[in-house]
């Protein structure tokens, strides 16, 4: 119970200083914030999910201490328990009839990155004007002073709505464009950094011999077959609601397009295994990525909802791994 606890501190004191680092505005600073919910998912993998809300409550309470009360929730909600909720279901399983362990699904796991991703930023929308209007007046002037700074003279007129950008752009239209989309981008672009942060402390605490469960490998993974029915829902609401509902439905769109795109990768890594030409596919695969990313995350997204839509079930897909360990999940005791 004393290390769970220690173990935890330590870790949210580490998380919290990677969360705050990004008020000094450099760009290691950013980077670093950006693996903030990494100490927690170690600990809550390598020790027990209990050491992961120690790490939350600690991390929020020193942030809070440091800096101002105000910011304590951000890290708890935004950081420090979506990392311990994904740790937990990671850990989560149940015995077979024959003395092994079921362990939670990959697939849904990356479901659930998405829907935190969807639903944090919905939240962090919220905080920022808990009137619709006031979010957006709020984006609209952060927008506004962004694209002044970058452009100067250029955008002189944005704050007046009469500013004109290169190449004839409006001001205005770029504004309301970006606070239309930004929702949807801000968590799409969320997911991976969930997912980049969960496989990190995967590999660290497996490579230390305290990961409980067999880590499978991510190319096997394939979201449930109603994901792409819960994609398709959210679409058409950011269509069709206004407000706040429009956020959510934008941001759960951008969350699960982002899980999509990733399982349209696994797709071509899982499509490719025994193929000759295979380090030669995934060489341009990710070459593409990086050179046309706007256009290929769709396209990728699509790929993925294919796969889990058509493809087999995950379960059939590693039913020729090697079995896991007759091991409880921690989470149990």
């Amino acid at each position: 119970m004393m290390s769970t606890f220690v173990t935890g501190a330590g870790a949210g004191l580490v998380s919290a200083l990677l969360f705050t680092v990004v008020i000094t505005g450099s760009p290691l600073a950013v980077m670093l914030s950006y693996v903030a919910p990494l100490p927690v998912i170690i600990a809550a993998l390598g020790w027990n999910h209990r050491a992961g809300l120690v790490a939350a409550a600690v991390g929020a309470l020193a942030i809070g201490i440091a800096l101002r009360w105000a910011a304590a929730p951000a890290f708890a909600l935004g950081v420090a328990l979506p990392a311990w909720w994904l740790a937990y279901l990671g850990l989560l399983g149940r015995p077979t009839g024959d003395g092994r362990t079921e362990w939670y699904p990959i697939g849904r796991l990356l479901l659930w990155v998405a829907a935190v991703a969807g639903l944090v930023t919905f939240a962090g929308a919220v905080s920022l004007g808990w009137s619709y209007e006031a979010y957006v007046e709020t984006m609209r002037r952060a927008i506004e002073s962004v694209l002044k700074a970058e452009l100067g003279a250029g955008a002189e007129g944005a704050a007046g709505g009469a500013g004109e950008l290169p190449g004839g752009l409006s001001s205005v239209a770029t504004v309301d464009t970006i606070v239309a989309v930004l929702p949807l981008a801000a968590a799409a672009s969320f997911v991976p950094m969930l997912v980049i942060n969960l496989w990190g402390a995967a590999k660290a605490v497996s490579l230390s011999g305290r990961l409980p469960r067999p880590w499978p490998p991510l190319p096997l993974m394939v979201l449930p077959r109603q994901a792409p029915f819960a994609l398709a829902l959210a679409l058409a609401g950011g269509f069709m609601l206004t407000g706040f509902a429009g956020v959510l439905a934008q941001a759960l769109t951008g969350a699960l397009a982002a899980a999509f795109a990733l399982q349209g990768l696994a797709a071509i890594h899982r499509w490719t295994m025994g193929k000759g030409g295979r380090p030669l596919i995934l060489s341009l695969v990710y070459l593409v990525v990086v050179i046309f990313l706007i256009w290929a995350l769709p396209v990728l997204a699509i790929v993925g909802v294919m796969a889990a839509f058509f493809g087999p079930p995950e379960h059939q897909i590693t039913s020729g791994a090697p079995p896991a360990a007759p091991s409880d999940s921690q989470n149990r005791t």
